[in-house]
């Protein structure tokens, strides 16, 4: 869970808090495709590995794996640990866990951020699909229960908003170390560039 940053002001190397994304519920004949969003997301937006918890779905894996060798970065997939397993390793780990909930402390209204990054600890952020247990809302599961906003919405931008709010719009200019597909930025049009 070691993740060194360059600090530009000291010229130093810090400690960076470390993000992992965990997806609960998924149902691979319905979710399949919103999953690969979330993990799509979770990658292209400063989290360093996704967790499919209580099941396996290859196709899926084999997905993000491909967009991770081909648009680069380094991204782990893991599937199949029981989420309380995962949550119970990260903690022992010494890492925080963010359960993202329309019912949490909202992150505009709250000084909720603040705390998770004065925390200085590594997160598991747990993305449900269906309708999560309520032992994700405890104390023993979630040391912080996230709201982007309180009204229904996609757990995906769920995820998007948060992590643009942890990472202060940084990640989105992250550079992708090994990248064969890069895009360029243009006013119009679509170019990118493809080295093998």
């Amino acid at each position: 869970m070691e993740n060194l940053e360059q600090n530009p002001k000291t010229n130093r190397k810090e400690k960076t808090q470390e993000i992992v994304v965990l997806r609960w519920g998924h149902r691979p004949k319905r979710d399949a495709r919103l999953t690969s969003h979330v993990a799509l997301t979770a990658r292209a937006l400063g989290a360093s590995g996704f967790l499919l918890s209580d099941i396996e779905d290859k196709k899926l894996k084999e997905t993000v794996e491909k967009v991770t060798e081909n648009w680069g970065g380094k991204f782990f997939f893991e599937m199949g640990k029981k989420w309380k397993s995962a949550v119970r390793d990260w903690k022992a780990k010494g890492g925080i866990v963010v359960h993202l909930t329309v019912y949490g402390e909202n992150v505009q209204t709250s000084p909720v951020l603040d705390k998770i990054r004065q925390s200085g600890k590594d997160l598991l952020v747990l993305v449900g699909s269906q309708k999560v247990p309520g032992d994700f809302f405890s104390d023993e599961v979630s040391d912080f229960n996230v709201a982007v906003g309180n009204q229904p919405h996609s757990e995906c931008a769920a995820l998007a908003v948060f992590l643009d709010r942890f990472f202060g719009g940084k990640e989105l200019a992250k550079g992708f170390k090994e990248a064969k597909i890069k895009v360029v930025p243009q006013e119009r049009g679509k170019k990118t560039i493809v080295e093998c």
